[in-house]
């Protein structure tokens, strides 16, 4: 059950730490949260009202703007902050200037990111914190990313987390994860998002989040990639990244992690830790497609909301400060590492990572517990002892190898005409590069990836049937119709262009189900008409011998029925060349 929240002398001490609503001389800019003390936080409504109050007590310094609007009609609000007049991407551009991006509330019941992020920015503009930080990058702050989600308000939307007293859902309206939909872009949030994050190019994407799972002391993750994936090079700034936040909330009370704190196994601390990449479905899994920065912040969700919001002060102060003093030399790199993308032609690129077996032993501050029958629900329950403290020894596996290695194409990806609107679309969403050809290509010399097995997920996921391909690109001729997308691998996108079109990476395309209908049978043979048909074939004695050797071999498909007709009716004119056939394919050579 949830303890009550009330003011320990630990949360006491954090309200001393915190700067009050009355340090302040204009009530406009503190939110509902700091006036009550951090037990509270506000409706949407105040994202409104204190994105224009601060543009209007700022004027050198911020910008309000939408940068879309929601299912339900709601204003996207972000905050443009900047001391040095780069208000716009281009004049961040020929300023010079690294931008940074910082959200809140894309699980609307996360909060914190949104009370933490409007108390940093004004102690920052008034020059109480991070002297000098707001001279030398530009903060995109876009307090709530779910915004509709975040009016879906209520006390208990967060059975696993302590405070605040009401918080918003962790959907859309429309019941979409945000954070599973970066590749994707299934919504207009995300679209709108995407459309903000190609307009200003962030060399940092800060997502703010609070964790779910079991108790213990230590009260924020942070994660970052490139770390353990991307760009070789660049995985020096993201490890920086890291380790100066950690740092710096070390230095201010804080237990910080550099993983997510999940047990292998459910409710089983005794299992320990595994620690792995992100796919691209996630935040901090795309932006290292883009050469970019991404750092997930975590919040422990048992300690109560001042904690919480206390530490996510402490890491947009580190964070402003990091970037301001390291973040040209970030955008050096990052640039850098967009060259060397756009040669990865052939060069092999992972898709994907997995943790080895590895295991090394690490101390974590939890508290006592046991592991008892429950009456209730008659399984083993784990029951943590708060006012006991305790230092256990657990496992970690932590060494993060490729999973999945392909060679990058040595031109690009040819998308059919058929398909070539929506996919067009589909990259203009992440600016990926492609131009659409206008003569046909006969006889063209492509590669094309067959499935030898498809399967489709039993249960959809975010309203998709999942498609898990295996099979290889193999060398065939195909006529491409004009009108078809050539998407150059010469690109600095080209890391994103491979997890979004090859047909084996975690969230591509296809991975979601969008080809699905390639994976169907859609025209049939007979039984009766096989039997005929494959009567007639054995008369052939390459094919005798070739069947019966199956028959001979495989007892799986010597007992199978319809795996014997189907060995006749592949080899039959009417077979469907088309049938587990990914669309897409990829060239050696780029089209004139």
């Amino acid at each position: 059950m949830i303890r009550p929240l009330t003011l320990a002398p630990l949360v006491a001490a954090l309200l001393l730490a915190l700067p009050a609503a009355a340090a302040t001389s204009d009530a406009t800019l503190t939110t509902v949260s700091e006036r009550s003390g951090f037990i509270k936080t506000g409706r949407y409504d105040e994202v409104i009202a204190l994105c224009d109050a601060f543009a209007k007590k700022y004027p050198q310094a911020v910008r309000c703007q939408d940068f879309g609007t929601t299912p339900e009609g709601r204003p996207m609000k972000v905050l443009v902050v900047s001391r040095a007049g780069a208000f716009t991407p281009q004049e961040a551009q020929a300023k010079g200037l690294p931008v940074m991006l910082i959200q809140g509330g894309i699980h609307a019941g996360e909060i914190d990111g949104k009370d933490a992020g409007f108390l940093a920015l004004r102690r920052a503009l008034d020059g109480e914190i991070a002297p000098g930080a707001l001279d030398r990058q530009v903060l995109l702050f876009v307090p709530v990313f779910n915004v509709d989600g975040h009016e879906r308000f209520a006390a208990w939307n967060r059975p696993n987390q302590r405070g605040p007293e009401e918080m918003g859902w962790r959907t859309t309206a429309q019941n979409y994860n945000l954070n599973r939909d970066y590749a994707k872009a299934d919504t207009p949030e995300m679209q709108a998002m995407l459309r903000l994050v190609n307009a200003w190019d962030p060399l940092a994407y800060v997502d703010l989040h609070v964790t779910d799972g079991a108790k213990f002391e230590h009260d924020v993750s942070i994660q970052v990639e490139p770390v353990h994936s991307g760009d070789e090079a660049l995985r020096q700034a993201g490890t920086a990244l890291r380790d100066g936040v950690i740092q710096r909330l070390a230095a201010e009370g804080s237990l910080p992690l550099p993983f997510y704190p999940s047990f292998v196994k459910n409710d089983e601390p005794e299992s320990g830790f595994e620690d792995g990449v992100a796919t691209p479905r996630f935040s901090h899994g795309y932006f290292q497609l883009r050469n970019r920065l991404a750092m997930l912040v975590e919040t422990h969700s048992w300690r109560d909301y001042p904690h919480r919001v206390k530490v996510t002060y402490n890491t947009i102060v580190a964070l402003l400060d990091l970037v301001a003093a390291n973040g040209k030399q970030w955008q050096q790199q990052a640039r850098a590492a967009d060259a060397r993308s756009a040669r990865l032609a052939g060069q092999p690129v992972a898709l994907d990572y997995r943790t080895t077996d590895r295991v090394r032993t690490i101390d974590f501050r939890g508290y006592a517990y046991t592991r008892t029958p429950s009456e209730v629900s008659g399984a083993l329950m784990t029951r943590y002892d708060e006012t006991t403290p305790q230092v256990w020894h657990l496992p970690m596996r932590d060494e993060i190898v490729p999973a999945r290695v392909v060679d990058a194409p040595k031109a690009g990806y040819l998308v059919p005409a058929a398909h070539a609107q929506w996919v067009a679309a589909k990259l203009d969403q992440h600016g990926v590069q492609y131009r659409r050809l206008d003569r046909a290509l006969p006889g063209a010399k492509v590669q094309a990836f067959r499935a030898s097995k498809a399967t489709l997920a039993a249960q959809s996921v975010e309203g998709h049937q999942r498609a898990t391909l295996e099979g290889d690109w193999n060398a065939e001729t195909q006529d491409v119709r004009a009108g078809a997308l050539f998407v150059p691998i010469a690109q600095p996108k080209a890391r994103l262009a491979m997890a979004l079109l090859e047909p084996q990476a975690p969230d591509a395309l296809v991975a979601w189900g969008e080809f699905n209908n390639y994976f169907e049978r859609k025209e049939y043979m007979e039984d009766y008409v096989a039997e005929e048909v494959a009567r007639d074939m054995l008369k052939d004695p390459k094919v005798k011998a070739e069947f019966e050797r199956r028959l001979k071999d495989d007892a799986a498909f010597a007992g199978d029925p319809q795996a014997r007709l189907e060995f006749f009716a592949r080899r039959h004119s009417s077979w469907d060349t088309q049938y587990r056939r990914y669309p897409v394919m990829r060239t050696d050579t780029a089209p004139r």
